[in-house]
């Protein structure tokens, strides 16, 4: 008798097909192949720091793209937590694409909460990913897309 060969799971099957589009869509639903949730709580972003890490060092990114990612996937967080709702959850979503890793983090947030852009945590966002983009089109939500490229897809 034979037995059955496991099925796969496609893993992108639930991702959005552009992370980006998170921010129009709202951000209290978006899937993700792998998604982090925890309190909103500064001593709980490394948890959510060495995830980063782990998940572009078995995509095969270089030593430096994993640091960049993981230090970037910080100081995301740490522009969110502060902002967020009492209570909150910080939402860190995942999405790994031939080549590349992208990153929702979101958290919900008290009225007219909104992420400054001309700070040195933003500048070090920008240069340590080769795309970051503030998610504000979801009243009850502020997020940030980060997206990291593989250098030899």
């Amino acid at each position: 008798m034979q037995t059955p060969e496991p099925q796969q799971r496609d893993r992108t099957s639930t991702a959005t097909s552009d992370p980006g589009a998170a921010g129009s869509a709202g951000l209290a639903e978006t899937p993700s192949p792998v998604e982090v949730r925890v309190h909103a709580d500064p001593a709980l972003i490394p948890s959510v720091r060495a995830v980063a890490a782990d998940l572009a060092a078995r995509a095969d990114f270089d030593l430096d793209a994993v640091s960049d990612l993981r230090m970037a996937v910080d100081e995301a967080c740490s522009a969110l937590v502060p902002l967020a709702r009492e209570g909150g959850q910080l939402r860190c979503g995942f999405v790994m694409s031939e080549g590349r890793i992208d990153v929702i983090c979101r958290v919900p947030v008290r009225h007219e909460a909104t992420l400054r852009q001309d700070t040195f945590g933003w500048r070090v966002l920008t240069t340590l990913t080769d795309d970051a983009e503030v998610l504000d089109a979801d009243p009850e939500w502020l997020g940030i897309h980060l997206r990291k490229q593989r250098l030899n897809p």
